[in-house]
């Protein structure tokens, strides 16, 4: 099927652009999502005639995003999780859970727009990716950590261990 996407589609095209997709994605995903429509010469002179209208939305959506963005630089989460003496969780870390902590951190994200990498199995310190918009993303330090006391011993360690790296590195050098 010939469909007339309204909005950027990751992977599929720009507003404006006609592209040819599965006759399933368009009825299921992009045409009840308004994010397209049927290529038809109808619908071609309707695109026409909003197109400035939908390249300004597009563009006042993509504003906000890069302003939302600006906020979330840099940002970092912690959740904590029980563990195994070896690192391994009993259970996982899933988009949800980092979606809550996101939220909890005060920043209002929704499941969807989440993307991991990995599955989060193990205790330690993970990326996420962040979509606010199709043009727009961030990425976000999700740190999965036993309990609280042993996220303080290991935020301690940290800097001691990068000392150390760099005496050892003014050693060699000398």
């Amino acid at each position: 099927m010939h469909v007339i996407l309204l909005e950027k589609i990751a992977r599929l095209g720009g507003v404006g652009d006609e592209v040819k997709v599965r006759d399933g994605f368009a009825r299921n995903f992009l045409l009840p999502g308004k994010k397209a429509l049927r290529a038809t010469d109808a619908n071609r002179k309707y695109f026409e005639a909003k197109r400035s209208v939908l390249e300004q939305q597009n563009a006042e959506a993509r504003a906000v995003a890069e302003k939302l963005a600006t906020t979330m630089q840099n940002l970092s989460v912690t959740i904590i999780r029980q563990a195994a003496e070896d690192g391994k969780l009993y259970g996982s870390v899933a988009v949800r859970d980092v979606a809550e902590a996101l939220v909890e951190a005060g920043h209002k994200i929704e499941r969807r727009q989440i993307d991991l990498t990995t599955a989060i199995k193990n205790l330690g310190v993970y990326e996420a990716t962040v979509r606010l918009h199709p043009e727009v993303l961030v990425h976000v330090t999700v740190n999965v950590a036993r309990n609280a006391e042993s996220l303080l011993a290991a935020e301690l360690a940290a800097p001691k261990a990068e000392l150390a790296e760099a005496a050892s590195t003014e050693e060699d050098a000398a």
